[in-house]
């Protein structure tokens, strides 16, 4: 089923690249999207003020593209939220620089979300482009004590893919309804990167959103380009982002039931971090994450009357 076009005379699709230092995979993903079945989307490239003249020196493929140079590193948050702010499309469409959708990837995704108007987002099938028997993940899921992972990453990549509800999807290659994501405000600026993607789905989920993984919706991730799985970066963004995310979204009642386990999961992650060498950047993502827990829970006062989802309702999506 398709949706009539966009009243606005606007693209039903805005397709958003954050790009910084890509310019090793930056120009297959453009490409990757220029070959897309379904053509009624326009596409923002964002260039976080990289260094590698990657965004400067690509070739665009049509008008559909155009290339928003920002003066300084907003962050994946930042920079997607620059070029969501004013789109006036259905839809809104994240790909990382480094993810190749196969050709009817925005199709499928398009059409998902035309015939479930009850969801606001929806998820890609990730395949490791480095080892296509394998899966990079099918959707996030968030487990009950605050951490997360996607589902199925490291298993075979075998159709059909796997689809159904989900937690989340993963921001590597997600999909909005456009006015659900304006409507919570977008990604939360000060994670800057990872988990950013989880806290948003969070969000969107307390506002009544639900999401759909849309199995043949493909694309191939390369992943970590820029930092590695497991460097410094990495941990500290994501330990001080989890416990963001926890302390932010979680409904009271589920809040203190599992903080026990939270802290449990904090100290078991900060044991592993300093076995792995990692322990002087994991306890600074830890002191920081305490630090920042004033604002964050000001940020959950504010938003607490937007929340329409029953507390049943979260739990049912918990692992």
């Amino acid at each position: 089923m398709t949706a009539a076009p966009n009243p606005s005379g606007c693209p039903r699709v805005r397709v958003i690249i954050v790009s910084y230092n890509s310019a090793s995979t930056l120009s297959r993903a453009v490409v990757a999207l220029a070959g897309q079945s379904f053509a009624d989307f326009e596409a923002v490239i964002v260039d976080n003020a990289s260094t590698d003249g990657g965004a400067q020196s690509l070739t665009l493929p049509d008008a559909r593209f155009k290339v928003l140079p920002l003066a300084s590193n907003l962050g994946f948050a930042g920079g997607n939220n620059v070029a969501a702010r004013e789109s006036a499309t259905d839809y809104i469409a994240l790909l990382n620089p480094d993810a190749f959708p196969e050709p009817e990837w925005l199709a499928n995704l398009v059409a998902a979300a035309d015939s479930r108007p009850d969801f606001d987002m929806f998820g890609s099938t990730q395949i490791m482009a480095n080892n296509l028997t394998m899966l990079d993940g099918t959707g996030d899921v968030y487990r009950f004590f605050g951490s997360a992972y996607r589902r199925g990453r490291g298993t075979t990549a075998k159709r059909p893919y796997p689809c159904g509800e989900v937690f989340g999807p993963c921001g590597a290659a997600a999909f909005y309804r456009t006015a659900a994501f304006q409507a919570v405000g977008g990604f939360d600026e000060a994670f800057f990167c990872y988990c950013e993607d989880l806290d948003l789905a969070f969000r969107m989920r307390l506002a009544g959103g639900r999401c759909w993984q849309v199995g043949e919706a493909v694309v191939l991730h390369v992943g970590s380009e820029m930092f590695g799985p497991n460097g410094n970066f990495v941990t500290y963004h994501v330990i001080r982002n989890l416990m963001w995310t926890f302390a932010k979204n979680m409904p009271a009642f589920l809040f203190w039931l599992f903080f026990p386990a939270h802290m449990a999961w904090l100290a078991q992650r900060l044991v592993r971090c300093h076995l792995a060498g990692q322990g002087k950047v994991a306890r600074k993502a830890a002191a920081d994450g305490f630090a920042g827990l004033p604002k964050i829970w000001q940020e959950r006062r504010r938003r607490r009357t937007t929340w329409r989802a029953s507390v049943l309702g979260i739990a049912r999506q918990l692992r």
